[in-house]
Formats: structure tokens, sequence, C-alpha cells
């Protein structure tokens, strides 16, 4: 992608040009465009394993004729592409089956500002030296702890992206947002046994990251930390999610009371609007306007305003996680979530990591998941689990091969503590979560 596309209005301009164009053909149309670059390399054993460029672009334009819904797709921005994906889309609609809840968003929700977050923060680094700093990562892992055996890989990203939208209601609008990345991996032996450890640090500003080789140390403390690990005898028991893990127990519950599940009534919180379905000492706020948040936007997929709201109010649901079209099924305004939701923040109660630890008193701390096993139709949890079983307040091993399991609702509502050791590195603020209680299944 050129950089006149990110430095000039050329992504908007050529939105505006499609829209234009549909105007003019009687038609009620949407654009959307990304567009990005960036590159990502890996090293192994001292040398430069991997290296990727990426450079990508796309344009996308859906058409509406009445409630028939017509999409087309192009990479090539040539005026003559881009007035066939135009056509195309017209012609897809012509065919297409009418749904009554098909449409733009209501004007009166589009975003009538586009507020500046901060959020573009180009990364111009040579790839000699980014290779130096995954090098750095990966001799600090290798040297950190002697039972490393080797360092799977260490490596480096960067990326810059351009979304723009447009409409024939009258809406433009783009921006361009950053995401630098490092991280690595480790495996640690001991007695003929391995495991494996990984860590990673994700910022929009590249000076945000975390130092690579405290990076490639704490990667390496993980795996040696795993050695000798032992399986568990089936009970039930506390359960403390780690910062890291937890962001994914309330990635549930957004998915459980997000639109699509909801209008197909394929969530056990359909209807929990109004209702409590966290302890009563939990909040969480939604921040799309937080600086340089890696959740941040300030307009969603469909031009939607973004806009902070307490999700979760003393443990109560407030409300949902809305686009246009759940939202007409749902008959409720939408929440300006279209294309997901915009940094959730977890409240907690002023304890740390070793705080929870010390309270939970014997149980599991889980560190890492496998598999898939969550049905959000009917709240059944039961997941393959690593990590660390707790006695008299402190580890007094590592485990593995086992599964915990539950029901998403019962874990809501026995929700003990959140830490302050908060999770920053996706759109999901959380510390550690405790859990009262679950069922783990080892031999």
């Amino acid at each position: 992608m050129s950089n006149q596309l990110f430095g000039e209005g050329v992504a908007v301009e050529i939105a505006s040009g499609v829209i234009a164009h549909a105007r003019r053909l009687g038609l009620t149309a949407a654009v959307g465009i990304n567009a990005g670059e960036g590159f990502s390399l890996s090293v192994r054993n001292q040398a430069l394993e991997t290296l990727e460029h990426h450079r990508d672009k796309s344009l996308g334009v859906t058409v509406y004729q009445g409630f028939q819904k017509g999409s087309a797709s192009t990479t090539d921005f040539s005026p003559e592409s881009l007035a066939e994906t135009l056509a195309a889309a017209a012609r897809i609609a012509r065919f297409a089956e009418s749904d009554p809840y098909a449409g733009l968003i209501a004007p009166s929700h589009l975003a009538t500002e586009i507020p500046q977050l901060d959020l573009d923060h180009p990364w111009s680094i040579a790839i000699d030296e980014a290779t130096k700093i995954a090098l750095a990562c990966e001799e600090a892992a290798r040297n950190a702890e002697r039972e490393v055996d080797q360092v799977d890989d260490a490596g480096l990203s960067l990326y810059r992206g351009l979304h723009a939208y447009a409409d024939t209601q009258g809406f433009v609008g783009s921006y361009i947002a950053t995401r630098h990345g490092l991280n690595c991996t480790v495996v640690g032996r001991r007695d003929g046994a391995m495991q494996r450890g990984y860590w990673y640090s994700t910022a929009r500003n590249a000076g945000a990251l975390e130092d690579p080789v405290t990076l490639g140390q704490t990667a390496s403390a993980r795996a040696v930390a795993k050695l000798g690990a032992r399986k568990l005898t089936t009970r039930k028991a506390p359960v403390l999610f780690e910062a890291r893990i937890a962001t994914g127990l309330i990635g549930h519950l957004v998915a459980a009371i997000s639109g699509g599940n909801l209008y197909r009534e394929a969530s056990f919180l359909r209807d929990a609007a109004g209702t409590q379905i966290l302890p009563s000492f939990l909040n969480i706020d939604e921040d799309p306007h937080l600086l340089r948040g890696l959740g941040s936007a300030p307009f969603d997929s469909e031009g939607a305003a973004t806009i902070a709201r307490r999700l979760i109010d003393q443990g109560v649901l407030t409300g949902y996680v809305l686009d246009g079209y759940s939202a007409r099924r749902l008959k409720l305004p939408p929440t300006g979530n279209a294309g997901g939701i915009h940094n959730l923040v977890v409240s907690d109660q002023g304890a740390d990591h070793d705080s929870l630890v010390r309270q939970m008193d014997t149980g599991l701390i889980v560190t890492d998941l496998m598999g898939f096993g969550v049905n959000l139709l009917t709240g059944d949890y039961s997941r393959g689990a690593s990590g660390f079983w707790v006695e008299r307040g402190a580890v007094a091993y590592p485990v593995e091969e086992i599964t915990i399991a539950g029901t998403l609702r019962e874990m809501f509502r026995a929700i003990v503590a959140t830490g302050t050791d908060r999770e920053l590195r996706s759109s999901i603020a959380t510390g550690s979560i405790l859990v009262a209680e679950m069922t783990i299944a080892g031999d």
C-alpha cells in the first residue's frame, strides 16, 4: 500500500466517489475500505528464520434495494473496477431474498464527530534493527534458565492499517491505527520431559512494548516453572484464572450478550438485560475512546458512533452488544458494536495476583486452556487445562492433563474476586479472576 493512501486522504476520496456514483444510479449503498502494510519476522538459533512483508487493500460495497441486500468486493481500485464492483453488488441485491431487517443504520446513530484517539504510531525500523531486537530476546530466553532446552522462536511484527467508511446517508470517516508486537516461545526440559512457555507484548506504540530481554526471560521462566507437572485426582476446588486466560472468560460473556447469538436464541443469557449475572462488587465498562487502546475506535464498521457505557453495573447486565442488523431483529437501538467490543475494563477490589492466591488458599491456578468445550446455548463449560496447584496460599507444584468444568452462569455468579494485575494486551482488560468452585477432572 502506498504512503499516499495514508497521508493524502485517498481512501476517503475513493469511498466518496463510489458513493457519489451510487447516488447517481439511485442506489442505497455503503462502502468500506481496509488497507494496511507491515512486516513480521522470527529468529531461531541466532539467525533470521522467516521474514514476511504484508501489504493489502480491499474495498467492499453493499447495496440495498428495498430489503434486498447485495455485496461485492475488489482489490483493484481503478475507476473501471470500482464501477463494476458497485454494479455487481446491485445485481446481487436484485436477486437476493427480501429481509425486513436489512438496511443501513439509522442516521441518528451515525457518528457526527471523529475523535482523535492517538492510534497511529508508525514504527520506522529497518529489518536489520528489528532482527537485532528479536535476537536479543532469543538470547535472553536461552540464557535465563539452566533447564531451557531450546528457544522455538522469537518474533517481532509491526502493522499500520487504515479503515474508511462512507454511505449514501452522508456519512464518511476514516482512521489509521498501528499494532506492533514482540513474542517468544521457549521449551524447557527435565528428566526427558518437556514443557513449552510463551510470552508476548502488543502495543499501538512500539515504545510501549516490553523490553525484549525481560520478555525472553519471562518466557523461559514460564516454561521451566511447568517442569515436573503432575496430574490431579478428580475433585472440586476454587479456580484462579490467570489474567491472560481470564480475558477469555469475559469473552464468553461478551459472546453470550452479542446480538447474533441473542436473536438466534443461541445464548443462555437471552432476556438477561436488567438482571444480575455477576456479583454485586463487579462493574464492566466499555471505553471506545481510550487513548492508544487496542480496542479503541471512533466509529464502528457501520459508521455508528462508539460511546462509553457501563455494561455491567454492580453485577447487573445493563444492555447488549449490538450492530444495526441485530438491533432491528431485537427491536432495540444499536450500541456501536458492529465489528466487536471496544476496550472492556473489568473492575477490581484492590488485590494483586499473589493476594488472590493467598485468598484461594487451596485450589488451582489456570495458566493454559485447550479445546473449545463451551456451549453458549446452555452455558456448559468444559476445557482441558494446565497450571499450578496451590496449598496454604502458595504454589505447591505444576499440573497438567486435567479438565475444568462447570456452567458459565454458575461460574459468573461464583466469582469471588478480580485482581489488579490487569491484562492490557487485548480489547478486554481484566485482572486474574477467582471462581469459588469448579469441577476439576483428572485421574
